[in-house]
């Protein structure tokens, strides 16, 4: 088996990046496939930049699409792996959550990058939920050392129960710093690299006796894993305070843990964290008077053991919910012996955390510019255009996922228009336009052919043309980097209310090259 050994170097900075790489390549995954969003594109692009005929790793169009090609090679006898940010698993979460009783063969894992406090996402929503949605084993490393641990049991627990297996990592954790001497003697933890094989006898089952094969036959393996695994480590101190955490915010902890006056604290660390070691758990709450949850972004774990009474975490006011700082665990400590806290109740606005613009000169300003002077409901799509909702330009009515625009353009009472990317066009916004077609819905499609997804890295899109011009009848160019402002102004107004006066489905593919990228 080829090894990764570009850490060997004693000059070399081990962070929790380099150690979700290595630990993907000591397990011998073949097959990688992703899409770009922050924090994953640069694990994706890591991949990319150092395939060397050890796997083959590619970007794709969305990540249903990705998961699915995953579960192809898993049934081929490959250890795969699927990359994308957190918003990415509702996409997917269709194979993932059939492929559970479906069975694989080869290991499978998700790498989610999550993105406490939504600071390059529309929402910040806790991945780890999807563990119980699709009752699949989660893993929350907390330190480039677990995170290499994490990859390498999740793809070792997949293989046991037959389903993928899901890592939740963060910004914070492919930043962190780790032990070199770890990445050092890596080695001792790498297993030969099998094939585990597609067992067809699932065809012999109901679908509902798939399911109670997976309750009987499966899941036990996970309760048993997560009450025994040596990922999740205790310290128990004579102290009526205990902490238990998941993810970043353990590593926090236990920095704090090494001041003066905050040592006595008993502190449990989970870093598997779906199912959870509920045996353990109890008798840990059981022997401390208040226990202090410290998580990202949801109250995951907290909700899943305040029954007793004496847990308190964001539910309670003593953290927030979103990211975690040291300063935030250092309060609730301070007020633990307080039931309720109100610290954090100022809801953040664009105006005190400050307006992010288009980039200076950007082609399509323009555009943005006439549609908010239009007395016309305006859908966009998650990238770029989101810039264009809030002030200065107040163009856009509407922006709730990538590939969203054309479908929330349908509903509108009159033909509204719907602004969106060639990305999101090749992503998700193809089944709307066909939707829009075959429903006889009047809208106006504009799509920014600027041939790059610029909000994630600048990757390459597909070419869309032709495929928009086979669907729709009234398609219109307009390149919008050959023209002047004003002239864009003109003439595209006018190509706008033109194309608004015609009933049914109208396209126009403006085209131009991204300032950023081109």
């Amino acid at each position: 088996m080829t090894t990764d050994n570009s850490y060997n170097n004693t000059n070399t900075v081990f962070t929790g990046l380099d150690a979700l790489f290595s630990a993907v390549v000591d397990s011998g995954v073949k097959t990688i496939n992703g899409v770009a969003g922050f924090p994953v594109t640069e694990i994706m692009q890591k991949f990319l930049d150092n395939q060397n005929g050890r796997y083959n790793a590619r970007w794709v169009t969305n990540e249903k699409t990705g998961l699915e090609i995953v579960l192809g090679s898993s049934i081929s006898g490959h250890r795969s792996l699927m990359i994308t940010k957190h918003v990415g698993m509702n996409v997917l979460s269709d194979p993932l959550i059939t492929s559970t009783t479906h069975s694989i063969g080869s290991g499978v894992v998700i790498i989610t990058g999550d993105d406490p406090e939504a600071l390059a996402s529309q929402n910040e929503q806790d991945s780890r939920w999807y563990g119980i949605i699709a009752e699949v084993p989660v893993y929350d490393p907390s330190t480039p050392e677990n995170a290499y641990l994490s990859i390498r049991k999740a793809f070792e627990t997949s293989e046991k129960i037959k389903a993928p297996a899901i890592v939740r990592i963060t910004d914070r954790l492919n930043k962190s710093k780790g032990s070199k001497e770890f990445i050092k003697n890596k080695r001792q933890f790498q297993p030969e690299p099998r094939q585990s094989v597609f067992d067809r006898s699932i065809w012999e089952l109901t679908m509902h006796g798939r399911h109670q094969k997976y309750h009987l036959e499966k899941f036990p393996v996970l309760t048993k894993e997560t009450e025994n695994t040596d990922l999740n480590t205790s310290t128990i101190n004579d102290s009526d305070v205990g902490i238990i955490s998941s993810g970043t915010p353990s590593n926090l902890v236990y920095k704090i843990l090494d001041k003066t006056g905050f040592n006595k604290f008993s502190h449990f660390s989970l870093n598997m964290v779906y199912p959870l070691p509920k045996k353990k758990l109890n008798e840990f709450i059981k022997n401390h008077d208040r226990v202090l949850v410290i998580e990202e972004s949801e109250p995951f774990i907290e909700n899943q053991i305040n029954i007793f009474g004496n847990v308190y975490g964001k539910t309670t006011g003593h953290v927030p919910y979103g990211k975690i700082n040291a300063e935030h665990i250092e309060l609730a400590l301070d007020y633990i012996n307080k039931d309720s806290l109100e610290e954090y109740t100022r809801i953040q606005t664009l105006e005190n955390r400050g307006y992010r613009g288009f980039c200076e000169g950007c082609f399509y300003i323009p555009l943005y510019q006439i549609l908010r002077k239009l007395d016309v409901k305006v859908a966009a799509d998650m990238g770029c255009s989101i810039l264009g909702a809030p002030e200065p330009m107040k163009a856009v009515d509407g922006d709730f996922a990538l590939g969203s625009a054309i479908g929330t353009a349908c509903g509108f009472n009159n033909k509204g228009i719907a602004v969106i990317g060639d990305f999101g066009l090749a992503h998700s916004g193809l089944m709307s336009l066909i939707n829009a077609v075959y429903g006889g819905f009047d809208v106006l499609v504009i799509v920014l052919q600027n041939e790059v997804a610029a909000m994630t890295g600048g990757q390459d899109t597909p070419e869309l043309t032709d495929v928009v011009k086979s669907i729709v009848d009234d398609v219109s160019i307009y390149n919008i980097n050959d023209k002047a402002e004003e002239d864009i102004k003109k003439s595209m107004s006018k190509l706008i209310n033109d194309k608004l006066n015609n009933s049914g489905v109208s396209v126009i593919l403006a085209k131009g090259k991204c300032v950023k990228y081109q």
